[in-house]
């Protein structure tokens, strides 16, 4: 290979910092560790392929994010030239065309060869990635100029085409050790997103098989342009919780540490995964997130985390937790344990936020408690929403219980067909139980069997009420929605009983007004509004309130009672 013109020689401060490479008329690619000062420094680009040509003033315009140690992942920075150089930029391939023994050179200023340069040949160690970031650099032969300082930053090519498959961003600094590593292509235009209409896609191969894979037609283009259009709306979007909502059953999970930017995330859909499909569900995802305006008047969109509690059979007050969010018919399990009842608020503390990244991006977060039949009184919303967060949860997101026996069987099934019908009403008409409700329990029940009935509204429904009957068989119709005080009525608990004027009626009297003109979906939200309201004031009527909610829609998981496809039974 002949050196092309768009090998560059990099100084910062007036001193030779490394190499570098011209990609576009007036940007070139180095390594952050050659400009970590460039900040604060000088920097200057030559092109020592054209002899006579004045050094151009750069500046740093974007970075990979580099902590500063050696083996530090993101050692990428991007040079503007303060103008455009009348020089054919460097032609990009996949880091997969490097592979199956081909000889490689890079271009570098090491001591002695600091104006004019010099090659060192290599080839690659392999298709095997080294932390998803770098591809091992092994030398040509036993001889010959090693990979040292003055090489960082240089392009790394084909011999026979030019083509540039990665930048030299390390060498080992063992003596008679002749190995380095490279960045590739496609971790570069991870970082830098500019790049990624300059690096072609190619079908697979070797051992490293997503690398350059061919996707879909367009769907790089198409990504990039959306995550453009985000960066422009300055879309509020979590790219975790984005990946998680696209990907496919078999599709990898997220880097550990995330995704540094929405580009990062989309750039990992085009080159990791194996579905197919995922990057045009991601970009599908994206694209409604842009595109969809935010809901004011309209029913939620639920998506929620589910709290299941559960009698373990290890003793009265000790109970099997499991934490879930369900997101885009599934349901992901994000803790599970087996706890006492006094624990039980710091566990779903420390464990709901860790649901929140699988979330669909753009729902909105609903917390439901699935709990056993007499513990539905639990105050949930007073218990604290984070680690760091002692507010409480339903002050923060709208919070409901169900029975944990609604879940399953005929129940879920009745419940679902109610639900279907409540999808077109606008109110939700209270059914009222008073404190001292003279009706036979099933009575209530036939009522609430009546296509009007959603939402029963009771003074009290502590296992102590007078109406605690009547409760039962609402919970067992079954009710939709019952709301409820935690306080009940003094007066009814009583030896005389309760007339009918005391705090539980008139706690029904203001739900009646206050949720009666409220659609079954919206309820929850509604509820949140009030429990902020009673926050501001003492003594406020809804300090207390409960609502039962549970939509069965919300919490579908296709995969329920399957066999998974990679287990041996399947």
């Amino acid at each position: 290979m002949i050196p092309g013109e768009w090998q560059a020689r990099v100084e910062c401060g007036g001193r030779l910092a490394g190499a570098g490479f011209l990609v576009t008329a007036d940007k070139v690619l180095t390594c952050a560790h050659v400009v970590q000062d460039g900040d604060r420094a000088p920097v200057t680009v030559s092109f020592p392929q054209r002899p006579g040509a004045e050094p151009v003033p750069a500046r740093v315009v974007a970075r990979g994010g580099w902590p500063g140690l050696r083996a530090d992942r993101g050692d990428l920075a991007v040079l503007q030239l303060a103008s455009e150089v009348a020089i054919a930029p460097a032609v990009l391939a996949p880091a997969d065309a490097a592979h199956g023994d081909r000889r490689l050179v890079a271009y570098g200023f090491p001591q002695g060869y600091d104006d004019d340069g010099t090659l060192a040949e290599y080839r690659t160690a392999g298709p095997f990635p080294v932390m998803d970031e770098w591809i091992q650099l092994v030398a040509w032969s036993g001889h010959g100029q090693p990979l040292v300082s003055g090489f960082s930053g240089a392009a790394v090519a084909l011999v026979e085409t030019g083509e540039v498959v990665g930048m030299v961003t390390a060498a080992d600094r063992a003596r008679d050790v002749r190995t380095g590593r490279m960045m590739p292509t496609h971790v570069i235009a991870r970082y830098w997103p500019d790049l990624s209409d300059l690096v072609p896609f190619r079908p697979p191969a070797g051992l490293w098989p997503n690398v350059g894979r061919r996707v879909e037609a367009g769907a790089g283009a198409r990504l990039r342009g959306l995550v453009e259009k985000a960066a422009r709306a300055g879309l509020d979007c979590d790219p975790v919780r984005l990946y998680r909502d696209a990907a496919g059953e078999f599709d990898p999970e997220p880097p550990a540490e995330g995704f540094a930017s929405l580009w990062a995330a989309a750039w990992f859909v085009l080159c990791e995964v194996d579905d197919p499909l995922t990057p045009a569900r991601f970009a599908d995802r994206l694209d409604a997130l842009l595109t969809v305006p935010v809901r004011t008047d309209e029913a939620p969109d639920w998506s929620p985390i589910l709290v299941e509690v559960r009698p373990s059979g290890a003793g009265h007050d000790v109970f099997r937790v499991e934490v879930s969010a369900y997101s885009g018919r599934r349901r992901h399990l994000v803790a599970s344990s087996t706890v006492a009842e006094e624990r039980l608020p710091a566990y779903v503390r420390d464990h709901v936020e860790e649901a929140f990244p699988y979330l669909r991006p753009g729902a909105d977060e609903l917390i439901a408690f699935a709990l056993p039949r007499d513990r539905l009184d639990l105050p949930v919303d007073r218990w604290g929403s984070a680690p760091d967060d002692p507010t409480p949860l339903g002050l923060t997101y709208p919070v409901v219980v169900t029975d944990h026996a609604r879940r399953a069987g005929g129940k879920r099934h009745v419940l679902t067909r109610v639900w279907d019908r409540l999808r077109s009403y606008e109110d939700a008409p209270v059914q009222r139980v008073a404190c001292d409700c003279p009706d036979n329990p099933m009575k209530l029940r036939r009522r609430m069997r009546q296509p009007d009935a959603c939402l029963a509204g009771f003074a009290a429904a502590s296992p102590t009420a007078r109406t605690r009957p009547h409760f039962e068989e609402s919970v067992t119709a079954p009710a939709p929605m019952i709301v409820w005080s935690r306080r009940g009525c003094e007066a009814a608990a009583g030896e005389a009983g309760c007339a009918g004027d005391c705090s539980g009626a008139a706690f029904l009297d203001v739900v009646d007004a206050r949720l009666s003109h409220v659609s079954p979906a919206e309820l929850p939200r509604a509820v949140l509004a009030l429990r902020e309201e009673a926050d501001a004031e003492d003594d406020h009527w809804a300090r207390d309130i409960q609502l039962l909610w549970d939509d069965p829609r919300c919490f579908t998981d296709e995969h329920a009672g399957a066999v998974h496809t990679r287990s041996p039974l399947a």
